[in-house]
């Protein structure tokens, strides 16, 4: 599948979990998307949980849901940070509402309950957030990864190829969809 002129927002925060950004970015890129590093200020470098630093393509404030075809919200403490930032909540917000992709991993769903998105909706998450998963309206089920319409949502770690996978088809039959 080729995601030739996708564009896909990467959020990106403090202490996110490197290989939860680092595979996504390299498989969707490798699928032909361009990938933007979507953080609080544009051209601050970001460390992740293993060191990692990523240095930020655009601001959050800049950032708007019809520039993207997908939001990528990484786990790590990452997301913890996010969902206190109102510009990036606000994009992820904003996506969702346009029906367009949003995928979050691990810890990364919290940001979708500040984003007040998860009412009524099937999804998974790191576990640790479940209970605040269903105090949002959403529905929590233990699975690789959940596609629930525009939402994807993956566990953990070793779920990131399939969660990345799931991603790609999905830009991938849109943009055939809207060709």
């Amino acid at each position: 599948m080729t995601l030739s002129g996708a564009r896909i927002a990467l959020l990106i925060e403090e202490m996110f979990e490197d290989g939860l950004v680092l595979t996504p970015r390299q498989l969707l890129m490798d699928a032909g998307a361009q990938v933007v590093y979507v953080a609080p200020l544009v051209g601050r470098g970001y460390r992740g949980l293993s060191g990692t630093i990523v240095t930020a393509d655009m601001a959050a404030g800049a950032a708007r849901a019809e520039a993207f075809d997908a939001v990528v919200i990484p786990g790590g403490y990452a997301p913890d940070r996010i969902r206190l930032r109102h510009a990036m909540v606000d994009l992820v917000r904003d996506t969702m509402a346009a029906g367009k992709l949003v995928a979050a991993i691990d810890h990364g769903p919290s940001v979708l309950i500040n984003a007040n998105a998860l009412r009524d909706r099937t999804l998974t998450c790191w576990p640790s957030i479940a209970v605040d998963v269903k105090n949002a309206g959403g529905r929590y089920m233990d699975r690789q990864v959940h596609e629930d319409g525009n939402l994807i949502t993956s566990r953990k770690i070793d779920d990131v190829v399939p969660f990345t996978e799931a991603l790609i088809r999905q830009v991938a039959a849109r943009r055939a969809a809207m060709a």
